[in-house]
């Protein structure tokens, strides 16, 4: 498989003790992408749910997509291949479709005994201290994502989080092109230089986040805004389709040419999110919810590195 799947299913904040069964469920309802991450801490649940699919003749491993990506601790060159490697003990495979540098963030590195996910403070006994950045640049990071391709561990590299110029950069050094840029992406943040540039690069582009606030209530982020599912332009629009008003907010991301990563534990959600192929969205619409663009983002680096990690560290202006 050389394609992303239009629709994946998202691990962000999944219970590690439910991974292994939302996995097998996903895989299932007919799911063939899944996007996965070290930082998450289910990957090794999320590989059983993995293995039981296939096991039990669900799929194919070549009809599976998955994706994994690259922690900040990890970016200098000797510790890339180790985090995969890792990655892949965890999911149980031998190779991914799509690796990707999680965040143009350097940190200082983290032994896999100390603690594995790292995450972002670098000693929670003093948390005061915060991130500890690292020297690393990024082109010597891409660089040794590169030789995971040459060997044959990872068939296509992407980022996530990067801004324009980062993109314009990477485009620059790049020996193996990315495939991909997965960024926040929903009504409310519509992105539309960004996914202008990536076409012009021939990038693909995930949508993570695409119902917006939905993946951030529970972590106090959401910032007061209205919720998409309920906004009048969303209903007024999935009423005269017929369809819900998240069918709607996925479709209009999937008809811009965006893969989607939306997150449910519920199964009538799983096969809901997947039926975005049998309705399109006219201009009238697709405008109306453009017009929607506040350009607001809930995951803002900036913010939530100082506020949760002491540290400010933005990446986006």
């Amino acid at each position: 498989m050389n394609s992303i799947p239009r629709v994946g299913f998202g691990l962000w904040k999944v219970a590690p003790d439910e991974c292994a069964d939302q996995v097998y469920a996903a895989i299932q309802a007919g799911y063939r992408h899944l996007d996965s991450a070290c930082d998450y801490g289910n990957e090794a649940e999320a590989g059983q749910g993995i293995r039981r699919a296939l096991d039990e003749g669900l799929c194919r491993r070549e009809e599976l997509w998955v994706t994994s990506k690259l922690w900040n601790t990890y970016h200098r060159p000797e510790h890339v291949r180790p985090a995969l490697e890792r990655t892949l003990s965890d999911l149980a495979l031998d190779s991914l479709d799509l690796y990707m540098i999680h965040f143009p963030i350097a940190l200082a590195y983290v032994p896999f005994e100390q603690r594995y996910p790292p995450e972002w403070i670098h000693d929670p006994a003093y948390p005061e201290q915060g991130m500890k950045l690292d020297d690393t640049p990024l082109h010597e990071t891409w660089a040794a994502m590169e030789e995971l391709v040459d060997a044959g561990l990872v068939k296509h590299l992407g980022v996530c989080n990067y801004n324009s110029a980062l993109m314009h950069d990477l485009m620059r050094y790049a020996r193996i092109k990315p495939l991909a840029l997965q960024i926040e992406l929903h009504p409310y943040l519509a992105q539309e230089r960004m996914l202008r540039l990536c076409k012009q690069y021939g990038i693909d582009v995930v949508a993570y986040s695409p119902l917006g606030s939905l993946s951030y209530v529970e972590l106090d982020m959401d910032g007061n805004m209205p919720s998409l599912i309920e906004h009048d332009v969303i209903t007024a629009i999935a009423k005269r389709v017929g369809r819900t008003p998240a069918q709607v907010i996925l479709r209009w991301n999937v008809q811009r040419g965006c893969a989607v990563l939306p997150k449910t534990s519920r199964p009538e959600r799983l096969v809901e999110n997947l039926a975005l192929f049998d309705f399109e969205l006219d201009e009238a619409d697709m405008q109306a919810i453009g017009k929607l663009d506040r350009h607001h983002r809930f995951g803002d680096v900036g913010h939530f590195t100082e506020h949760a990690f002491n540290t400010f560290h933005p990446i986006f202006d």
